[in-house]
Formats: C-alpha cells, structure tokens, sequence
C-alpha cells in the first residue's frame, strides 16, 4: 500500500505529476541532511530536522510551487509572499523547461539560514 506522501504524487494530473516527482527528487538530491517526511497533508523537506521547504499546486495559478519556509528573508524577484508572513514560494511552471539553475541558487541561499 502506497504512503500518503507517494500517493499525494501519484494523484496530481500531468505534467503536473511529472514536475513535482522530479522536484521531490532534485530538492533531496541538493544536500544529504534534507529529508522527505509527510506534515500537514503535503510533502515536506526538512534539514536535520527542522522545515526547510515544501511542495504544493497553487489553488488560483494552477501551477506546482515549491514553498520556502525562511522565504521572508531571502530577496528574489520570482518569490512570492502572497498573505504568507514567513514563507515565500516559487511558482513552476509544469509545461515549460523547469529553472533548476534558479531553484539551486535560491534553495542554496535558503540553506544558508539552517547552517
């Protein structure tokens, strides 16, 4: 029996799917410490232990997001805050080529503040 967190994946429609297994696979590849683990109904990414980012579909655009949980301290013109007071998200575009240079620069300077 699948986990809630693989059938999360498994549910999502393409290319949506196909978007974020591969960002579930990129986020654990960027550093050993990162985890995968199941909170609050979605995937979490946690570095040792403590939340790090997530990763969701926005309700309104449609499109997978990965959320920065310290995103309210990082200054990138692409990051959302929305009604958010701490985090800030990426918006990914799931037809198009996905920014894996943006998403290293940003998620990098994200681990900066768990170091």
């Amino acid at each position: 029996m699948p986990r809630p967190i693989d059938e999360y994946f498994l549910n999502q429609p393409k290319p949506t799917q196909s978007c974020l297994q591969f960002l579930r696979g990129h986020i654990l590849a960027l550093n050993t410490l990162l985890t995968e683990e199941w909170k609050y109904g979605m995937p979490m990414y946690c570095y040792k232990g403590k939340m790090f980012c997530y990763l969701w579909v926005h309700k309104k655009y449609l499109q997978p997001y990965i959320g920065i949980v310290e995103g309210n301290r990082l200054n990138h013109p692409d990051l959302l805050l929305e009604k958010r007071a701490r985090m800030k998200i990426l918006l990914i575009d799931a037809t198009a080529d996905i920014p894996v240079e943006k998403i290293d620069a940003i998620l990098t300077q994200a681990l900066a503040f768990y170091k």
